[in-house]
C-alpha cells in the first residue's frame, strides 16, 4: 500500500513541474524582454535629445540633426536604426521665443514573446513591431 501512494505522488509531482515550469520561463523572459525595451526607449530618448541638441544651433542643418539621431541610435545597438522615422521642426512657439522639437519613432520587436504571441493568437496583430517614439523640445539660441 505504501508503495503504491509514493507512485502516485511521484506522478503528482511531475505534472505539478510540467505546468509550472512553462510558466516560470515565460515570467523570466517577459521581465528581459521587458527590460530590453526599457533600454531601447532610453536610447531613443537620448538620441532625441542629442537631435535637440544639435537642431538649436543656427548653423546646423536638418541633416546634421538626422546624423546625430542616427549616430546615437548606432552607437546605442539598435538594430534597424536606419529605419527611425525623425521628424524635426525647429519654429515650434515656446512663449516668447521658439523651440526645436525632435521626434524619433523606432520600430521595436520583441524577440521571444511575438513568438508566443503568435502561438496564442495566430490571426492577430499580435506579433508586429510596436512604434515606440520619443519626443524631445529645447529651446532654441536667439
Amino acid at each position: 500500500m505504501r508503495t503504491q501512494l509514493r507512485k502516485n505522488e511521484r506522478g503528482a509531482a511531475l505534472i505539478e513541474t510540467a505546468i509550472t515550469i512553462p510558466i516560470i520561463l515565460l515570467i523570466s523572459v517577459g521581465i528581459f524582454e521587458f527590460g530590453r525595451a526599457y533600454q531601447t526607449w532610453q536610447v531613443l530618448t537620448n538620441a532625441a535629445r542629442e537631435g535637440a541638441r544639435v537642431s538649436i544651433l543656427s548653423d546646423k542643418s536638418d541633416a546634421d540633426v538626422t546624423s546625430a539621431v542616427r549616430g546615437y541610435m548606432r552607437a546605442g545597438g539598435l538594430p534597424g536604426y536606419s529605419s527611425a522615422g525623425i521628424v524635426i521642426e525647429r519654429t515650434v512657439p515656446l512663449g516668447t521665443n521658439t523651440a526645436s522639437k525632435i521626434t524619433v519613432n523606432y520600430p521595436f520587436q520583441f524577440m521571444v514573446l511575438n513568438g508566443v504571441a503568435k502561438l496564442v493568437t495566430k490571426g492577430s496583430t499580435a506579433g508586429k513591431p510596436l512604434t515606440m517614439q520619443s519626443i524631445a523640445l529645447m529651446r532654441n539660441e536667439i
